[in-house]
């Protein structure tokens, strides 16, 4: 279904609301023919719980961003948030919003295998009783070829590291070093696509064909 919304019966029609700021996400949605009546980033609190592992953390992080916005938005509607996780192990990367901090990614990310966590939920508002709560987690493989110094240089003079998980987008510059994936493409650039339109065939209405 292209369009911002879905039937709901006799009912007025529901919103989909994207809970996040991400371009990448929104046009992910414009792929499979989905346009969020709205667009609302969940201003919430990220940072991880004392020995907090990454699949947890992704999970709990898209329900509470979806939790909040589904507080906010007035009339029926259904939130869709997500977030998405590097892992090295155990370890939980941070999203790189500066220069040192996407360099120290890549340099640990360099010649090795790390898992990408997407967690997706699905909230409907008060007002839409008849949606309901559904989650979904992606686990994804992606290994880098071994970066040298100029290639890390290379790749924090391209930019596109920015905000990133990780310190890269696997849709940007960093492609080209990455080796080995396995897993939903999709998911690693911030939406896995088959889940989420899983997820919505799951809510009453015609979501999706």
């Amino acid at each position: 279904m292209t369009g911002t919304t879905a039937p709901a019966g006799a009912e007025a029609e529901v919103r989909l609301v994207l809970a996040s700021a991400s371009p990448r996400r929104l046009d992910l949605l414009r792929q499979i023919g989905l346009v969020p009546g709205q667009v609302l980033p969940a201003n919430i609190d990220e940072t991880p719980g004392r020995d907090e592992l990454p699949r947890p953390y992704a999970e709990r992080l898209a329900a509470e961003k979806a939790a909040h916005v589904a507080g906010q938005v007035e009339g029926p509607a259904l939130i869709l948030a997500a977030d998405t996780v590097v892992a090295l192990g155990r370890r939980i990367l941070p999203k790189a919003e500066d220069e040192q901090t996407a360099r120290a990614c890549l340099e640990q990310l360099s010649g090795r295998r790390h898992t990408v966590f997407t967690a997706i939920a699905l909230r409907p508002t008060p007002a839409w009783a008849q949606g309901r709560a559904s989650n979904r987690i992606v686990a994804s493989t992606v290994t880098f070829s071994r970066l040298t110094p100029a290639q890390i240089d290379a790749l924090i003079a391209a930019g596109d590291w920015q905000g990133k998980a990780g310190g890269y987008a696997i849709q940007g510059h960093a492609a080209a070093f990455v080796r080995f994936m396995s897993g939903s493409y999709t998911g690693i650039v911030g939406l896995p696509l088959f889940e989420t339109a899983q997820l919505l065939r799951g809510q009453k209405g015609s979501w999706l064909s």
